[in-house]
């Protein structure tokens, strides 16, 4: 026994070891303060919340037509766009803590916030899409991840410099596919896609005005049936 712990009589020393343990307990930096997306998702525009997630669109890809370095975040509840103006450093996966306040782009709901209010988490975890029909392109998913099949209904429009679009249908309905330019696509592989081509198309579930989309985050989200 030291001489410090000599000074302390038995119940103290344990009373102080309890303390401890209480406040080591309580100092943990990953411990959930948040809201879950879904929840989140339907308060009112203007509330301020705090979400945590998955980043299931890496930060940047759909700055040519949103006007932002944004990222998307899902839980287990939902998912939604996080509206930023700075670039963040993490990638797909990364667990992240933001909040912001709830706002609509063109409809699409989404958090804005800012760089002092992200927090990088520890761990990590891929986000696995939602297959879904394409006439099932709605808001119920708006947020997600999602994956579509279907044969080319409408084939390239130009609509540089936000984006390209195509159409696909399964025999649900039509869906738009909505191509970012800075997601990294090649126009030119895009053009030369045909009528009828079958595509599996990975993305986020988005919305412009009253039009719903899938808008794929880079090149391996759209592949063509052979």
């Amino acid at each position: 026994m030291t001489p410090f712990e000599s000074s302390f009589p038995r119940f103290s020393r344990a009373l102080f070891t309890a303390l401890c343990v209480f406040i080591a307990a309580c100092d943990d930096s990953d411990e959930s303060t948040s809201t879950p997306i879904a929840e989140a998702r339907a308060q009112a525009t203007g509330t301020q919340a705090t979400i945590e997630g998955y980043v299931s669109v890496q930060p940047g890809a759909f700055a040519s037509a949103l006007g932002d370095e944004g990222f998307a975040l899902q839980d287990a509840t939902s998912g939604v766009y996080v509206k930023m103006e700075q670039k963040q450093s993490f990638n797909l996966g990364s667990r992240v803590r933001v909040t912001g306040t709830l706002d609509e782009q063109n409809k699409l709901r989404i958090l804005k916030a800012n760089p002092e209010d992200v927090e990088l988490l520890s761990g990590s975890q891929t986000v696995s899409a939602k297959t879904v029909t394409t006439g099932a392109v709605n808001e119920s998913v708006e947020g997600q991840l999602i994956k579509v099949t279907g044969d080319v209904t409408q084939t390239f429009q130009d609509d540089s410099p936000y984006g390209y679009k195509l159409y696909v249908n399964d025999g649900s309905g039509e869906v738009q596919v909505f191509v970012h330019v800075s997601a990294g696509f090649d126009a030119s592989g895009l053009q030369a896609l045909k009528l009828g081509d079958t595509l599996t198309v990975v993305g986020l579930a988005a919305q412009y005005e009253t039009t719903y989309e899938v808008a794929p985050r880079s090149p391996g989200d759209l592949t063509v049936a052979p």
